[in-house]
């Protein structure tokens, strides 16, 4: 296994759209690893590849305190979605910029595991969030597009000035 670089915003990359798993090979579930040893070693509770830069409909998640509840979701679509709830969301893309997003309060999202059977999962609360977060990357869609364009505008300032400072 071996970690995968991160791309960040506003990198032009993070809006290419992902293209739905055909086969589920070797080199997907390779895949699937690294992004959870990246995601974990981040840390995080959630990566879409979108995210490392291979546009497969891939995301991994875990939401768990003892970090031992591994999500692989390929081609996840959310099937189905309830209420409505505002949390602060960060992102591994995002480093450091943490916003309230109003999202669903509960979803269903249907999805291919590693093994390349359909599953179903109902996330609510903190999952259901993840599971939105994560399921946007892969339409090439980062969570400040949520916000505000004056908002969008100081956090890019924000990141441009780490990144100078980092360089």
């Amino acid at each position: 296994m071996s970690l995968l670089p991160i791309l960040r915003f506003p990198d032009p990359r993070l809006k290419t759209l992902a293209a739905p798993v055909r086969n589920i090979d070797e080199g997907i579930i390779r895949l699937a690893r690294d992004m959870a040893e990246t995601m974990y070693e981040a840390p995080g509770i959630g990566l879409a590849a979108t995210q490392v830069d291979v546009h497969r409909q891939v995301i991994v998640i875990d939401v768990s305190e003892t970090r031992d509840r591994l999500l692989t979701l390929i081609n996840p679509r959310i099937i189905e979605s309830d209420g409505k709830q505002v949390c602060e969301e960060g992102c591994l893309s995002v480093p450091g910029i943490y916003e309230k997003v109003e999202r669903a309060e509960s979803v269903v999202v249907r999805y291919l595991d590693l093994a390349g059977q359909e599953e179903t999962i109902r996330g609510d609360g903190l999952l259901a969030v993840c599971l939105q977060h994560e399921i946007e990357h892969l339409s090439g869609k980062v969570f400040v597009e949520h916000l505000s364009r004056l908002k969008q505008m100081r956090i890019r300032a924000k990141l441009d000035k780490q990144a100078k400072i980092t360089a």
